[in-house]
């Protein structure tokens, strides 16, 4: 067919355009600022008014004028906002301005191929399941735009059917291309749309932790590959997820050593190694992280964690760290050495930093750890006394503590007496340190609620914890959390077990689905869900080269370069004759009409009921037999004398457009009841 590029738009066009807008640009809102919000919707109203016919469109002076401006202002702004939060703004102002002035077919594929390239820029920062699925009933949509102008049909449900089509056609190619194609990863990563930032920060005072407890979002999930195929993992007392560790404190503050910070920003260039230790498969763990956006770059795993993906490093903290800021979901594989001894000889330097204390800072807990010191001169029992002396004391786990002032320690300690993971970690370490002691604070996640249904473990920000790490000569360094002292169903059964998540989590997530937690059926509903949410997410986001190599094992055996390449081309080929078929290049008889065929498939099933009928007869001489010859199915009778009605007018009366449409429409509905209806009697 010609493109005819001058031509005007038709009204279902301009419908599907009213459509379409709002379903490209809604997924970007987050990036879009209040004010291109605004002139979006000054177009999409205006455009409104042009299909009803109220107002004519703006002119070409006004819209340029606009354009100008907006592209003025956003370099204004850019600084502000960020460089690619403006460039996304300017191309959803071009978009919805094009929207507005567009007069002819060219204007419209113009719009159309935007759109597009709108959706593909979505995708890459949203591509959760339900996301993924939003985008591609919005590709339906836009291609509807396409077929209206292409297909001479005034019938909505037409051009979306066949838009369906085109979309579901192209999905074998995109299926096969998705699983051949080599991985790519870095070619993928996004840079940051999002400012803001979730979770662990690098700093931690006293009151950090808690604000993440009132925190019901994601954090990452864990699925675990165990020798024998179970899917738990260590009990939940074990499950110390170690993101971050603070070594500097200033009386106030937590924060990581700019050694380790040095570290992380040559990254990139120069990888720090981390000797892996010799164990046997009773020694290790196995498992699969899917964190969820931070936009940070620290990661998530069990003492002493590693992994082979290219994008992560091991810091000598024995942490993990991304190159790259975790933008989107992403999953990458950790073994984890749980016995083994993590720095069996100490550095003079480290030493000296995980000793120091700030000046004049917390003298009665001074006093309290010297005391220790001399009661207990043998650095093991020492540091048992002081977490046995959280549990002797009245010491309390609340997530509302009261205020300290300069001294926040001895406040706590001799004062208050009332705090959370944060107060007792803290106050063990400085502990640790005045008694000589090398001590240091860690942060990070403790426990996960396991979902039976997937086998995974999810870590939500209200798990955040942090925990303390003595170092001891010959058993390197330690890990001793004062909370299971004061709280110990906390550590052993989880943050639910101690605390009302009304009052904590849930006190700001009025929709959050860990509502449904108190009521069985309604759980086990979203662990369904969320199973769904995580197959998604470890067979669609996570088929790195590693998965895709088990796949085409799975099919081809040995891979090789040959065999892949013949893999491709029988799939292209049974693709091709897929659509072809489809498409009725394949069909021999193509000139039957539709209309005849159906009537006479009914007439053929009839027949089979004993009713046949006789050669030149009309449709509505053999409704009358059928009518005399069924009257035991008197339903059946008065239906086919009804179809036959609808085809002798659809046959042989003049009808406009739309009569044909309304007489084709019931002349369907009854044929799938008869032929439906024929079958079961």
């Amino acid at each position: 067919m010609k493109d005819n590029f001058d031509a005007i738009i038709s009204r279902n066009t301009l419908f599907w355009l009213l459509i379409t807008n709002v379903a490209v640009l809604s997924p970007l809102y987050e990036q879009a600022t209040l004010w291109s919000i605004g002139i979006c919707a000054i177009c999409f109203v205006w455009r409104i008014g042009i299909y009803l016919g109220k107002v004519a469109a703006p002119p070409k002076f006004l819209v340029t004028s606009l354009a100008i401006g907006a592209a003025i202002t956003l370099a204004l702004v850019s600084t502000e906002i960020g460089l690619l939060k403006a460039l996304i703004n300017l191309l959803i102002l071009g978009y919805a301005l094009k929207y507005i002035e567009m007069r002819e077919q060219r204007d419209v594929k113009a719009i159309v191929l935007v759109g597009y390239f709108l959706i593909a820029l979505t995708l890459l920062d949203q591509q959760g399941m339900l996301n993924t699925l939003h985008l591609l009933v919005v590709v339906i949509i836009n291609t509807g735009i396409l077929v209206s102008v292409y297909q001479d049909k005034s019938n909505k449900l037409a051009n979306l059917s066949f838009s369906v089509k085109l979309v579901l056609h192209s999905l074998p190619l995109a299926i096969l291309l998705f699983v051949v194609f080599p991985r790519l990863g870095p070619l993928w990563m996004v840079p940051n749309m999002k400012s803001a930032t979730t979770g662990l920060s690098d700093e931690m005072s006293f009151g950090d932790i808690n604000k993440l407890t009132r925190s019901a979002e994601l954090a990452f999930r864990v699925g675990f590959d165990n020798p024998d195929g179970s899917t738990t993992g260590p009990a939940n007392q074990d499950l110390y997820w170690r993101t971050l560790v603070m070594e500097n404190y200033d009386g106030k503050t937590w924060r990581q050593d700019p050694s380790i910070k040095d570290l992380q920003r040559q990254a990139f260039f120069q990888k720090p190694q981390r000797d892996r230790p010799i164990a046997s498969a009773q020694n290790k763990i196995e498992y699969v992280v899917i964190s969820e956006p931070s936009h940070q770059k620290w990661l998530y795993g069990l003492d002493e964690a590693f992994s082979e993906n290219s994008q992560i490093v091991e810091l000598p903290d024995y942490t993990l760290y991304s190159l790259r800021p975790i933008d989107q979901r992403i999953s990458y594989r950790v073994t984890s050495y749980p016995n083994n001894v993590m720095e069996l000889t100490l550095k003079d330097n480290t030493k000296k930093l995980n000793l120091a204390l700030p000046a004049n800072s917390n003298p009665k807990t001074h006093a309290l750890a010297k005391k220790f010191t001399q009661d207990y001169p043998e650095p093991q029992a020492r540091i048992n006394a002081m977490m046995n002396y959280f549990a002797e004391q009245a010491y309390y786990y609340t997530l509302s503590p009261p205020t300290v002032g300069e001294q926040q320690i001895d406040d706590f300690l001799f004062d208050n007496r009332a705090g959370f993971c944060a107060h007792y970690a803290s106050a063990l370490v400085f502990m640790a340190r005045s008694s000589g002691l090398p001590a240091r604070m860690v942060t990070g996640y403790q426990g996960g609620e396991y979902n039976p249904q997937a086998g995974y473990y999810s870590v939500y920000q209200y798990m955040a914890h942090a925990w303390t790490e003595v170092w001891l000569e010959g058993k390197g360094w330690q890990r001793f959390d004062p909370t299971a002292m004061i709280a110990p169903q906390r550590i052993l059964d989880g943050f639910d077990a101690t605390f009302d998540s009304q009052s904590s989590y849930l006190q700001d997530s009025p929709f959050s689905p860990l509502r449904m937690k108190q009521y069985t059926w309604l759980n086990e509903l979203r662990q369904q869900i969320s199973s769904l949410d995580y197959y998604w997410s470890v067979w669609v986001l996570g088929f790195d080269e590693e998965r895709k190599q088990q796949v085409l094992s799975k099919l081809l055996g040995d891979v090789t370069s040959s065999k892949i390449a013949l893999m491709m081309i029988l799939s292209f080929i049974v693709i091709a004759l897929i659509i072809g078929y489809y498409a009725g290049l394949f069909n021999i008889d193509n000139t039957e009409d539709p209309l005849n065929k159906r009537y006479n498939l009914i007439c053929q099933r009839l027949a089979k009921k004993g009713v046949p009928r006789p050669q030149g007869q009309t449709p509505s001489d053999y409704a009358k037999t059928v009518e005399a010859k069924l009257q035991q199915h008197p339903a059946i009778a008065t239906k086919f004398m009804a179809l036959s009605d609808e085809f002798m007018v659809l046959k042989y009366q003049p009808l406009s457009a739309e009569q044909t449409q309304q007489h084709m429409k019931q002349f369907m509905r009854l044929y799938r009841l008869l032929r439906l209806r024929l079958l079961r009697s």
